[in-house]
């Protein structure tokens, strides 16, 4: 099975550049995309069921063993977040050719759309499955580098401005992720995550702490975490439906997906739980404030995806096995749901030709569908029982409550603010438009929807209901793979194996670098 674990990076990777050789063949391009996507998540699923049932896979980049060579593991966290993440990347492909096919015929999207899409998506899948914090590194820069393309895309002054925002903070957080990563290097000598598991607390407890700290401020940025998250309801927005609704629904949970690794392999303890619970909380009330005073369903929906990222981080910050399973469970969730939500608003602007609330009204009556494809999602996302929303606060509430203490009181208190002021804010889009009568928008002519943004919109409001049907599994699968986050050792014993011997590669190297043959 180890075969398996490099195929969800190649084959987008391949995948990208077979679109570009197909620029001037755009159905060429949707056919190679959308069975590139298919493979990666047949090759997912695959994964997780392995890892479930036999442990991490692990693969070694050109047959070096760790800690020398670059390795990619594919434990049960990591295998779960490929499967959800290919599995929207899917929905949003097909969402995408939907829009290209009902706005401006055959040559839409544009013919570097589906090159950068797949990019994008081997970066989140090579950081997914990274082994090492340099390879984490070189996925964050491939997903990034794409992600400039795709939020800038038609090239009109509102993108580019609010673009320029993303990329120079995208690049802040990444000077900050390298020197890092330099730092770790510097002191421990590797950075293989599994070998860092042991050597890193050898350190002294300021210089674990410092780079603990700098390592959170990197990823911090990267998942929109309070005070760092300002830039997050001004960037996505402006950018074309398909792209804000995978960026909402992927980029953040990378950042949040590191913060899950680091925390649990490289520092455990929770020496900064009670850093974590502060900005956590605050991401959560601070978030769903900005939400509920928001006229733009984009921006609205910008907000709430900010504050959610409380939840997961509250969970982390717990440092149990409740809490890890909560954060998992609540990061598979929200991935969905905030990518169906952004979705959703892209079938509004398609049918009125907006998101602002001010000139919405009637859709319930004008678009009974749209109206179904977004109350399911906004419930789910404001906790309703027993939607899978409401199921991972619950756990994340009932783990606060097992901690114990002061401020875990105060976050499972801020939690259940969060939900009811998100309920509000659900509401209050559902009220205004597609409760009330018939606005300026949407008192127009009908505008048929394309049938395949309908169905995928559709695909992923099933998904998120699916998550509530699976809950009791998945919930097993997300306990199993917190428990091995806390042990440490089945990951490090999957990528160090006790009896390897590095001696022959060691020789290997030295005879190389004697005869001037690796050029450092």
């Amino acid at each position: 099975m180890s075969a398996l674990v490099p195929l969800p990076v190649v084959v987008p990777l391949l995948g990208a550049a077979l679109t570009l050789i197909l620029t001037n063949r755009p159905r060429w391009q949707r056919l190679v995309s959308v069975i590139g996507l298919t493979t990666t998540l047949v090759v997912a699923v695959a994964l997780l069921v392995q890892a479930y049932r036999h442990g991490p896979v692990v693969v070694r980049v050109g047959g070096w063993p760790a800690p020398v060579g670059i390795v990619l593991v594919a434990d049960q966290l990591a295998a779960l977040m490929l499967v959800v993440s290919s599995a929207v990347t899917l929905c949003v492909l097909l969402y995408s050719i939907g829009q290209g096919r009902g706005e401006t015929g055959e040559t839409a999207p544009v013919s570097i759309y589906h090159p950068t899409y797949l990019v994008l998506t081997a970066g989140v899948t090579n950081a997914f499955l990274a082994g090492d914090l340099f390879n984490l590194f070189v996925g964050f820069e491939i997903l990034l580098a794409a992600s400039f393309v795709l939020i800038t895309l038609g090239g009109t002054e509102t993108r580019i401005r609010t673009g320029s925002t993303y990329v120079v903070v995208s690049i802040l957080s990444s000077m900050i992720f390298l020197a890092a990563v330099g730092l770790v290097y510097a002191a421990t000598g590797t950075l293989n995550m599994a070998q860092l598991a042991g050597r890193l607390d050898a350190l002294s407890p300021g210089v674990r702490l410092a780079l603990q700290l700098t390592l959170l401020l990197a990823f911090a940025i990267k998942a929109a975490v309070f005070p760092v998250s300002a830039w997050l309801p001004d960037s996505y927005p402006t950018a074309p439906a398909p792209v804000t609704a995978v960026f909402a629904g992927l980029l953040t949970k990378v950042g949040v997906y590191a913060i899950i690794r680091t925390e649990t392999l490289l520092f455990p303890g929770g020496r900064v739980s009670g850093l974590l619970m502060v900005v956590a909380g605050l991401t959560m009330v601070v978030g769903i404030l900005g939400a509920a005073a928001q006229s733009d369903m984009k921006r609205l929906f910008s907000f709430t995806l900010v504050s959610h990222i409380g939840y997961m981080i509250f969970g982390v910050a717990l440092s149990s096995v409740a809490g890890l399973a909560g954060a998992i469970f609540y990061v598979v969730h929200h991935i969905t749901i905030q990518t169906t939500l952004f979705l959703v608003a892209g079938l509004v602007e398609e049918r009125a030709g907006s998101t602002d609330l001010r000139r919405l009204g009637g859709l319930a009556r004008i678009a009974p569908l749209l109206a179904v494809l977004f109350f399911v999602p906004a419930m789910n996302l404001a906790g309703i029982p027993p939607f899978s929303g409401f199921l991972g606060k619950l756990g994340l509430l009932q783990a606060g409550v097992a901690a114990g203490g002061t401020l875990p009181a105060v976050l499972v208190g801020a939690g259940a603010l969060t939900s009811l002021l998100t309920l509000y804010a659900a509401s209050r889009v559902w009220n205004i438009a597609f409760w009330r009568a018939p606005r300026l928008a949407t008192s127009g002519p009908a505008v048929r929807l394309p049938g395949l943004m309908v169905g995928a919109t559709a695909a992923l409001v099933v998904l998120g209901l699916a998550l509530t049907l699976a809950a009791g599994p998945l919930f097993r699968v997300t306990v199993d793979a917190a428990t091995d986050l806390r042990q440490r050792t089945p990951y490090v014993r999957a990528v160090l194996p006790v009896d390897v011997n590095l001696g022959p590669y060691y020789k290997e190297i030295q005879n190389l670098l004697r005869h001037n043959q690796i050029p450092f």
